[in-house]
């Protein structure tokens, strides 16, 4: 494992982005994310390119180049370099001068060795050159084939310059790490130590940390990691683990996919939507998994397939309990079920308020019946019984 062969490296687009740079004799090297995954194995989403040159170099020669290149964080060393419609983020080697737990101020580098120093885990800070071959100052790849999330040198350290790493830690453990083995004990040590700096962190920092987290196949072992370090409490008070491990074997089991809200439904805990910054329509449907009075059947009737399922799958793993034999047939059942009276068929005897309150009715009552009555069995109920 001492290179990457895969597609994206060697595609034009890359190739040009890199070429630009390194044949006018700067060193430009793919870093981070895209070299870690390539050499997991897993997929690879954004490619980061780190280089000697300077942010107004970098601009020049990939303008000069024909690529467009936008600005996207110039004061810390970054802009983004788009090749026919792919993006690139290409920063200047740099090192940290400062830190305030939150931002920090940098200094360029000609140096990749001062570059790997300021990143957070040493299985990112490896890099590739345009051939594929390796370069891991910070002997970051024994660690990534052990599954080993580390911290680059002192972990104190590392999480006061940032201390959203804290939660980064879990998430990256929970997607990378072996979770046989355990968190490190040194990251553990340090992040119960640097708990307060969590205080410091905007709410839609740790929110999406959280759901990076829980959007991983198997997120239980850091969850109770998290738990038992009090970072957990720290930043969603009053959540609990246990049912988490439940709801992940229960989704796969009905080869439901990972899905943070529902996990998150499961972590319980108090004024979540306000401490991770939900969006609207994520906060709201995480209140309609915990304010729930209705049957499977009339769930899936009212809210769809996927609305009923998070239902089901939440109360087993709750109850401690597998899924009900007819679970899927009832929520199949209410998903395809039509209400056989239409306002049409009441009028004009009704109309108004009492319209409306007479189909509320007969929708009750057909609900009731597990949707069995027909059109006419409706028509035919006694006012006082609809």
């Amino acid at each position: 494992m001492d290179r990457i062969t895969d597609d994206w490296l060697a595609a034009r687009e890359t190739q040009a982005a890199l070429n630009c740079l390194t044949r006018m004799g700067h060193q430009a090297l793919v870093v981070g994310g895209c070299v870690r995954n390539a050499l997991l194995g897993v997929p690879v989403a954004d490619i980061d390119i780190a280089t000697s040159a300077l942010p107004e170099t970098v601009t020049k020669l990939a303008e000069n180049a024909g690529f467009k290149v936008v600005p996207t964080g110039i004061e810390h060393g970054t802009v983004t370099v788009v090749v026919d419609d792919v993006p690139f983020e290409v920063t200047t080697f740099r090192r940290d001068v400062e830190t305030d737990g939150r931002h920090a101020e940098v200094a360029f580098s000609t140096s990749i060795s001062d570059d790997a120093r300021r990143r957070d885990f040493t299985m990112n800070a490896i890099y590739a050159d345009a051939d594929g071959q390796l370069l891991d100052p910070l002997d970051g790849l024994d660690d990534l084939r052990a599954r080993r999330v580390r911290f680059i040198e002192d972990a104190k350290a590392r999480i006061e310059e940032d201390y959203l790493r804290s939660l980064r830690y879990f998430r990256f453990y929970a997607w990378y790490g072996d979770h046989s083995e355990g968190p490190d004990a040194e990251a553990l040590a340090a992040i119960g130590e640097t708990l307060d700096g969590l205080d410091r962190l905007a709410a839609e920092r740790i929110g999406g940390e959280m759901l990076k987290l829980l959007a991983a196949p198997e997120p239980s072992t850091a969850l109770g990691a998290m738990h038992a370090s009090g970072v957990l409490a720290h930043v969603l008070p009053g959540a609990d683990p246990q049912f988490l491990a439940p709801l992940v074997h229960l989704e796969a089991m009905t080869y439901h996919a990972p899905d943070p809200i529902r996990r998150l439904a499961a972590l319980g805990g108090v004024d979540v939507a306000d401490r991770l910054r939900l969006s609207k329509v994520q906060a709201r449907r995480l209140a309609s998994m915990r304010e729930v009075n209705a049957s499977l059947s009339e769930m899936a009737y009212r809210h769809g397939t996927e609305a009923a399922w998070d239902i089901a799958l939440l109360n087993a793993a709750m109850a401690g309990q597998p899924l009900a034999p007819d679970t899927a047939a009832r929520i199949e059942k209410g998903a395809l079920a039509v209400m056989p009276v239409n306002a049409g068929d009441l009028m004009p005897e009704l109309e108004g308020k009492a319209l409306g309150d007479r189909l509320k009715a007969l929708e009750a009552a057909w609900i009731n019946s597990e949707f069995a009555l027909s059109k006419d069995a409706l028509l035919a109920l006694p006012l006082e019984e609809g």
